[in-house]
């Protein structure tokens, strides 16, 4: 039985504070928070399962740019001696006719314990193991060190840290070489006071840390005692050790110096996260550019402060960029001034570089580079994006022409050609980002309207989940061939998703294209699209029957995922996909009618009927057909559910074809008493072959209508 089962009552008395710390040259920005959580939970779980601390220890992660540390509170100097149950043998094996030890036995001691001589029969104990009573061997194991416990901690931690790549670099003594994110410069282990005599990296634990490179009021740091490493950081080194606190001041500090300029900061977790593995003392100072940069589109020169600069922009009450910005500095200089002014100067420099692309790209219309597409390589098996461009131009005209004629059908048409043009500007070559947005721009300028602009913007909508969807009808048109196109073109050439593996981003595609299909409420068929798209290709890939179940398959896959985290059951969701309905704008209001008809009495007993109707006829050789002979209904329960089944389906039918689901299925609550006075008085599987035959066909269409809406045998439990 190991710590985790005990609890926390079985540590040893002689229980402290832990801190650990690797000191590191600077880590990977990114990837710093992961790094720091990583390296507390994998190494507390570790002690916990050496029962050196408690389940429900306090742990405090720490990760600044120049180091990753855990503190942990309540780790006892040694685990709990631990009693151990060791399997030895059957006792048919182990021992003779006489009860004496088997030469088997001695030699199974042997191996295990060394000279076994000495062991008694006695000494061991009998139990049944899997109804064969065996001989069990009861020992008690000594609890670890915590020396041996965190030596041991410690190297599984640095295995398991998720590291996208390791450097590899050579310690003082000129010979050894180590692998880690960064070249390791400190370790420091304390439990209380005490050093823990621990190793790696070449490193051996002490209880000195550097403070901040340039602020530190003390350098080394001595650090007292595990509790005081946080506070004595701050204070003698300058460097705030909490990832979380950190980031919260910058926050604070955010939003302090936005509010005193009337302006508040742009609003990106991911830019935070960076910014605060950047920095160990954050100091937020106000900058500012020249006007004059305004004129270049806003998004150009956010991506171009949050991309290359770190800075935070600030905006006005309308979401317009101002000509000020945030900078979150790493030291705290007695005149700021000089660090602002360097930041201006950089910053405007990039600025400079961003309106030249822009006033070089606007020298040519979008029209004039499509012919250029022709040198970019789409994928080797699908041509160029030139290519590619003509087949979502194809596909955008008929699905435009099926929405809303051929007006719209030539606006999809006009903005499918332009839609990777901006692909050859300056600015998107520069910041990939932007492709779309620059499209926009371009296409404005070039005197295009707005429904052709912004459905070349749209048409990568939705880029992520909860993402917009596209504004008008021509950036649904565009958008959904785009993502049809990669969708058709990867199945057909066998890219599909494997596992994690999605390089293609098929699944975000797959979702865009249910998402614009349910909430836009498109009246086009699935399939037709499917069909539209792969007739695009001109046989250039292999996309037959077989690839389009597959595709089919996948998408509703995906939905099925969707439907999910908005709060619908599986049993509900697979009730209605299982008709794997053509229109996807009636999946919401289908939806809607199982969990309305699942609240009904006669819901339970009604699904539970569908499911035996279904398994009765699975097993029919030859298919049912649904037609009854009205002359062949013998017995009063089979004429009872005709002519119950003929008064529902007259009026489900008509609810059904109304688009009223709900009231379609609750229909279906008046057939409970016939269904069931049915299966308790009539013989379906009579030997009359006829009467058989005719009772399955009633079976066949009363399946038929309960099943018109959602199958609802999958509602039963």
């Amino acid at each position: 039985m190991g710590y985790a089962d005990r609890g926390e009552g079985h540590l040893s008395n002689t229980t402290r504070s832990l801190l650990v710390e690797l000191l590191v040259e600077e880590l990977p920005p990114k990837s710093l928070k992961t790094l720091g959580d990583s390296f507390a939970e994998i190494m507390v779980a570790s002690l916990k399962t050496q029962g050196l601390a408690a389940n429900d220890a306090a742990v405090t992660a720490f990760a600044s740019p120049r180091r990753l540390a855990v503190h942990v509170k309540n780790v006892a100097a040694q685990a709990t001696d631990k009693p151990v149950s060791q399997k030895l043998m059957p006792v048919a094996v182990g021992l003779d006719a006489r009860g004496q030890a088997t030469p088997a036995l001695h030699k199974k001691l042997s191996s295990l314990y060394g000279d076994a001589a000495h062991m008694q029969v006695s000494q061991l104990t009998r139990a049944l193991d899997s109804k064969v009573e065996a001989l069990f061997f009861d020992s008690i194991v000594k609890g670890a060190t915590l020396i041996e416990g965190l030596q041991k901690a410690l190297e599984e931690t640095l295995a398991r840290l998720p590291i996208a790549k390791m450097m590899s670099y050579q310690l003082d003594d000129g010979w050894s070489t180590v692998d880690f994110a960064r070249p390791a410069r400190g370790l420091v282990a304390l439990h209380g006071t005490e050093i823990m005599p621990v190793s790696v990296l070449g490193l051996m634990a002490g209880n000195k840390t550097q403070g901040h490179r340039f602020e530190a009021s003390v350098n080394p740091i001595i650090i007292n005692d595990a509790d005081s490493y946080a506070q004595q950081l701050e204070t003698e080194g300058s460097v705030i050790a909490s990832f979380v606190t950190r980031r919260d001041e910058i926050i604070r500090q955010l939003q302090a110096r936005s509010a005193e300029e009337g302006l508040k900061p742009i609003e990106d977790a991911s830019l935070l996260n960076e910014v605060a593995a950047l920095v160990e003392r954050p100091y937020v100072l106000v900058g500012e550019f020249e006007s004059e940069f305004l004129d270049v589109p806003q998004e150009c020169l956010i991506l171009t402060m949050k991309a290359n600069q770190k800075y935070f922009p600030l905006l006005d009450e309308n979401g317009k960029l101002s000509p000020k910005f945030l900078i979150v500095s790493n030291i705290r200089p007695a005149d700021a001034n000089q660090v602002v002014a360097g930041n201006e100067r950089v910053l405007r420099s990039r600025l400079a570089d961003a309106k030249f692309f822009f006033d070089q790209d606007r020298k040519k219309s979008l029209y004039s580079r499509v012919a250029g597409l022709d040198k970019v390589v789409y994928h080797n098996k699908l041509g160029t994006q030139a290519e590619r461009v003509e087949r979502i131009w194809a596909i955008a005209q008929q699905i435009g022409l099926r929405l809303g004629g051929n007006e719209l059908a030539a606006q999809a048409g006009e903005a499918a050609m332009l839609s990777k043009a901006d692909l050859l500007t300056n600015m998107v070559v520069e910041f990939p980002e932007l492709q779309g947005i620059m499209g926009r721009y371009y296409a404005k300028h070039d005197g295009l309207s707005d429904d052709i602009a912004f459905a070349i913007e749209d048409h990568y909508k939705p880029r992520f989940a909860g993402d917009k969807l596209p504004g008008n009808l021509v950036g649904i048109c565009v958008a959904l061939a785009d993502k049809l196109e990669i969708l058709v073109g990867m199945f057909g050439i066998g890219q599909t998703p494997t596992g994690d593996k999605d390089p293609f981003a098929l699944r975000r595609h797959g979702l865009g294209v249910t998402r614009m299909l349910i909430e836009k409420e498109l009246e086009i068929s699935l399939q037709e699209i499917i069909g539209i798209s792969s007739e695009a290709f001109n046989n250039k890939i292999n996309f037959g029957a077989a690839e389009s179940y597959q595709l089919l398959n996948f998408i509703y896959e995906r939905m099925s995922s969707q439907l999910r985290e908005q709060g619908y059951s599986a049993q509900q969701i697979e009730a209605v996909l299982a008709k794997r309905p053509q229109f996807l704008n009636e999946i919401p209001p289908r939806l809607a009618a199982v969990r309305t008809f699942s609240a009904l009495p006669e819901a339970e007993s009604l699904a539970a009927a569908n499911k035996r109707v279904s398994n009765i006829l699975k097993k029919v050789e030859c298919e049912v057909d649904a037609v009854v002979n009205t002359e062949l209904l013998q017995e009063p329960a089979e004429q009872a559910l005709h002519a119950a089944l003929n008064l529902v389906t007259q009026k489900a039918d008509t609810a059904f074809r109304l688009g009223e689901f709900s009231l379609a299925l609750q229909e279906l609550a008046a057939l409970k008493i016939p269904v069931d006075t049915f299966f308790d008085n009539v013989m379906v599987n009579t030997e009359d072959i006829a009467l058989r035959a005719n009772r399955l066909a009633l079976l066949a269409q009363l399946q038929q209508e309960m099943n018109r809406v959602a199958d609802i045998s999958k509602l039963a439990t």
